[in-house]
């Protein structure tokens, strides 16, 4: 009897050991696999950094492409601002060169020439703009015929700019005859003043 009691003892304490160590195993387990999924703290600390930085940096990067554009920018308007400044001083000179004319004659004169060349230059690089020829006379001859030679005078430039290469179309001629005078007195050094094409781009 005794010994039967002494079996049944030992079974049970076998028994219980056995649970008791299969349950601290699995603890050990769950902990072990728990531990492996938690993200290290340190990693997840720089991981967080990093992207308020990546977004700074593009930030920063966006900012010098548009101060780049910025710069540009001001370059080509620069640029466009001095090829204006160079086209109005050349259309100044352009305007204020006049051709003159000996005494009743309409044909130019050879120191002419190089200034209606120039004047073809400035029209072929700026093939939008028009040009008026406005041939003039002093006072002597009658109204009639000075119109008539104001107009010749005016052909004369006209044909030679032709002759450069200028379309006729962008060129038109008037003649105003003895009625704008630029020098007002009755001798040759007022005349020869009023022997002349002026020259009037159209814009």
């Amino acid at each position: 009897m005794k010994r039967n009691l002494v079996v049944a003892t030992l079974v049970v304490f076998a028994f219980s050991s056995i649970f008791l160590l299969s349950s601290c195993a699995k603890k050990q387990v769950i902990t072990e696999e728990k531990e492996m999924e938690a993200p290290a703290p340190e990693v997840a600390k720089e991981e967080k950094a990093a992207v308020p930085a990546a977004k700074e940096e593009k930030m920063e990067e966006a900012k010098i492409e548009r101060l780049k554009e910025l710069e540009e920018a001001k370059k080509q308007e620069a640029a466009i601002d001095e090829e204006k400044a160079w086209m109005e001083r050349r259309a100044a000179k352009f305007e204020a060169e006049a051709m003159y004319f000996d005494f009743d004659k309409s044909f130019i004169r050879l120191e002419y020439r190089p200034v209606l060349q120039e004047k073809a230059a400035f029209l072929k690089d700026y093939p939008d703009m028009r040009v008026r020829i406005e041939g003039n006379c002093d006072e002597r001859g009658t109204n009639e015929y000075n119109l008539a030679l104001g107009e010749r005078r005016g052909s004369s430039a006209k044909n030679f700019l032709i002759s450069l290469g200028i379309a006729a179309d962008r060129i038109e001629t008037i003649s105003y005859g003895e009625e704008r005078p630029r020098g007002l007195g009755r001798n040759e050094a007022s005349w020869s003043q009023n022997r002349r094409d002026d020259f009037v781009l159209v814009r």
